[in-house]
C-alpha cells in the first residue's frame, strides 16, 4: 500500500491490528518527552499502526516570542520522531491558509489515507470537555474514534456533563478516576466511539520548557537531545527573556 507523502515515511514493521492511525495535534511548542510518552501509550494500548503528529500553523495575527515559527516546530517534531518508524508528521495545518479547524484536518487526512484507515483522535481531557464548542463536533465523532487522556486537575466523570453525550456509565468513569481500571470504552450512537485511557501523568509542560530556556536552566530528560540542540542552535524562546531587559 502506498502511504501519503510526509516528513517521515519509514515502514511500519510491528504486527498489530492494521490501519489504525492515531492523530496527535498541537502546537508542539516545543515537542517534549511528555508528548512522545502519550503517543507511545496510545500506540501500544490501542494497537495503532501509526501515530501522525500534526503541528498547528502560524496564527493569522502577529505571533509573540513564546510561539516558535511553524516551520521550526515542524522541524523539531521531525527530529524528535526520526528514530521511530511508526511515527510520522504532517504539515497539513501549517500549509493551510487561514484559520484551521480540526474537522478540515480530519477530512484531509481521511482523503489522503483512504477508507481502509480508521482514525483515532488523541485529545487531552481538558480540551475534550470543550469539544461541544468546536466546529461540527457531531461529524468529528462520526469520522474519528476519540481517545481521551488525563490532564492535571480534571476527572473523567466530568464527561457525563457534556451536551453531546448522554447515558454514559458514570460508575465506570468513577472507577477510572480512582485507578481501579485503566481503560473505559464507550459506545456512542451514530459515532465511532470513545476510549478513555488512564496513563501515567505527564510531568512536563511546554511552558516549563520555554521558561527554562529563557532562564538558561538545564533541560535534562525533558526533550529529545535533537530537539534541545535545535532550540539552542536557533536561539528559540529567548525573545521574551530579551524583552524583559528593555
Amino acid at each position: 500500500m502506498n502511504f501519503p507523502t510526509s516528513q517521515h515515511s519509514a515502514p511500519n514493521t510491528r504486527p498489530s491490528i492494521p490501519h489504525r492511525l492515531g492523530l496527535l495535534g498541537g502546537s508542539f511548542n516545543p515537542i517534549h518527552n511528555g508528548h512522545l510518552a502519550i503517543a507511545h501509550q496510545v500506540y501500544e494500548r490501542l494497537q495503532c499502526t501509526r501515530i501522525l503528529f500534526i503541528p498547528t500553523g502560524d496564527p493569522p495575527h502577529k505571533q509573540s516570542g513564546s510561539l516558535a515559527p511553524a516551520q521550526a516546530r515542524l522541524e523539531m517534531v521531525t527530529r524528535a520522531i526520526a528514530e521511530t518508524p511508526f511515527y510520522e508528521v504532517s504539515p497539513i495545518e501549517i500549509n493551510r491558509v487561514g484559520k484551521s479547524y480540526s474537522i478540515d484536518t480530519v477530512r484531509e487526512v481521511q482523503s489522503q489515507y483512504g477508507p481502509a484507515w480508521k482514525l483515532f483522535f488523541i485529545i487531552g481531557l481538558d480540551a475534550f470537555l470543550e469539544f461541544s464548542s468546536w466546529r461540527a463536533p457531531e461529524t468529528l465523532l462520526r469520522l474519528c474514534h476519540f481517545v481521551v487522556v488525563p490532564r492535571p486537575g480534571q476527572v473523567f466523570q466530568s464527561i457525563t456533563k457534556m451536551p453531546l453525550l448522554s447515558n454514559l456509565d458514570t460508575q465506570a468513569l468513577r472507577q477510572l478516576d480512582l485507578g481501579a481500571v485503566d481503560q473505559v470504552d464507550i459506545a456512542i450512537p451514530d459515532s465511532s466511539g470513545l476510549t478513555c485511557l488512564d496513563i501515567p501523568p505527564c510531568l512536563i509542560s511546554a511552558s516549563e520548557v520555554r521558561k527554562r530556556v529563557q532562564c538558561g536552566l538545564p533541560l535534562a530528560n525533558m526533550l529529545p537531545p535533537s530537539v534541545e540542540s535545535y532550540i539552542l542552535q536557533h536561539r528559540l524562546y529567548q525573545e521574551d527573556r530579551n524583552r524583559t531587559h528593555i
